[in-house]
């Protein structure tokens, strides 16, 4: 009877863990990490990039500071995976990216997010900043980025 038991419980931990594991990795990506989960990913995401120009590398290879994780974001009824990126944790405030990839991993897009260094902290940063979107996203893409970016606290 013992043996039983014990084997219950230990079935049960095992279903409990990896039940831990796939929410962990349900929605839980940050920007960093998506080049390196998914060759789809990468592939997309050079798509995107392989025509702008003048972009630093951090945003080239995704490979800044995820401040945050990504989350659904319903546009134009789709899902789309969506997150901020910055080059540092310091230079959130001057420099970030939002990124958007559909849930097929087919299409991304990007705002790029430039504020001036050194802005002081009484001057809005929405009124100082510099817009530029990769991957040519349309009107709505467009407008779900920019909420996205207005959701953050320390944009106003």
């Amino acid at each position: 009877m013992t043996s039983m038991t014990l084997k219950g419980i230990a079935m049960a931990l095992s279903l409990v863990g990896s039940s831990m594991a796939m929410a962990a990795n349900d929605g839980q990506a940050r920007v960093s990490e998506l080049l390196g989960s998914s060759t789809e990913y990468r592939d997309t995401w050079q798509s995107v990039i392989k025509s702008e120009e003048r972009v630093p590398d951090w945003i080239i290879n995704l490979s800044g500071v995820s401040p945050q994780q990504m989350s659904a974001v319903p546009e134009d009824g789709d899902n789309y995976l969506v997150g901020p990126l910055c080059e540092t944790a310091e230079s959130c405030k001057s420099g970030r990216l939002l990124v958007a990839f559909s849930m097929d991993k087919e299409d991304a897009y990007a705002l790029y997010v430039q504020v001036p260094a050194g802005l002081p902290a009484d001057k809005s940063p929405t009124r100082h900043a510099t817009y530029r979107f990769l991957g040519k996203p349309d009107e709505g893409m467009q407008l779900m980025l920019m909420e996205q970016l207005k959701k953050d606290p320390d944009w106003y």
